[in-house]
C-alpha cells in the first residue's frame, strides 16, 4: 500500500505493508535510527515520535495510519539548516539529563510535545509528560531539571 506522509518536514511516499510499524519504516526504510526499539510493546518510550505534534510509541503505530500526517523524529528536532540543537537537547546536556542515551530520543520527543503546548510546566506536569519514558541511568531528577531549564531557555 502506498503511504504519503511528511517526515521531519520532507514529504515522503513509499510502499508499505499494512502490518509494518512506524518504528520499522523509520529505522529500516528511511534510515532514521534515532527512535530506539526497546521493549517493542509501547512500555519504555524509547521509540517515541511526534505525530501531528502528539507523542506516540512508534513501535505500536502502524505506518499506514500515518497517511497524510506529519511525523517528527529526534532527527528533526535540531534546526535543520544550522544544526543547532533544540533547547531541550541543550538542557539535557547542560543539566546531566542523559547518561547512556538510549532513552534520550523518547525523552526529547515527549518533552518537546509538552513544551510546545505548555511553556511554563510545573515539575509535576513534566513528570506526567515523561511518565511513559523509562530511564535506567539518571533517576529522573536531572531529566526533570533539564526540561524545566529548557522551558526557561525557550521563553527568552
Amino acid at each position: 500500500k502506498s503511504l504519503k506522509f511528511t517526515v521531519n518536514g520532507a514529504e515522503t511516499v513509499l510502499e508499505v505493508s499494512v502490518n509494518e510499524t512506524l518504528a520499522n519504516v523509520l529505522r529500516e526504510r528511511l534510515d532514521l535510527t534515532g527512535a530506539k526499539i526497546g521493549c517493542d510493546m509501547g512500555e519504555c518510550g524509547a521509540c517515541t515520535v511526534l505525530i501531528d505534534g502528539e507523542p506516540f510509541a512508534s513501535c505500536l503505530t502502524l505506518a499506514i495510519d500515518c497517511e497524510g500526517k506529519e511525523v517528527t523524529t529526534i532527527e528533526g528536532v535540531a534546526d535543520q539548516k544550522t544544526g543547532e540543537l533544540h533547547p531541550i537537547q541543550k538542557a539535557l546536556i547542560e543539566h546531566h539529563g542523559l547518561q547512556c542515551g538510549f532513552c534520550t530520543p523518547g525523552v526529547v520527543m515527549s518533552s518537546k510535545a509538552l513544551l510546545d503546548k505548555n511553556q511554563n510546566p510545573s515539575r509535576l506536569e513534566i513528570r506526567e509528560a515523561l511518565n511513559g519514558n523509562i530511564c535506567r541511568c539518571t533517576g529522573y531528577v536531572s531529566i526533570v531539571d533539564s526540561v524545566s531549564a529548557a522551558a526557561e531557555m525557550m521563553k527568552k
